[in-house]
């Protein structure tokens, strides 16, 4: 069941100091609460993040925003 509410966390400030995010992501992710998510921003489609999650668990949806970036959404089944 996909949950109702949602974390969002942009990612492109971290990236566009050349900072590497997921040690944030995966403190945000490991802190959801039964029934939440987490919607990670990105300016491309995190598929190594993606596949990480998925290999622990979690499921996950995908959108192309209108402005090229990709919102991903996080949450356990």
């Amino acid at each position: 069941m996909i949950p109702t509410k949602f974390k969002i966390f942009d990612v492109r400030p971290y990236l566009a100091r050349g900072e590497e995010p997921f040690g944030v992501i995966r403190a945000r992710v490991d802190m959801l609460l039964p029934g939440h998510g987490l919607t990670v921003i990105a300016p491309f489609l995190p598929a190594p993040l993606i596949e990480v999650l998925k290999s622990e668990g979690f499921a996950s949806s995908m959108e192309r925003r209108t402005d090229g970036g990709w919102a991903v959404n996080f949450w356990r089944d």
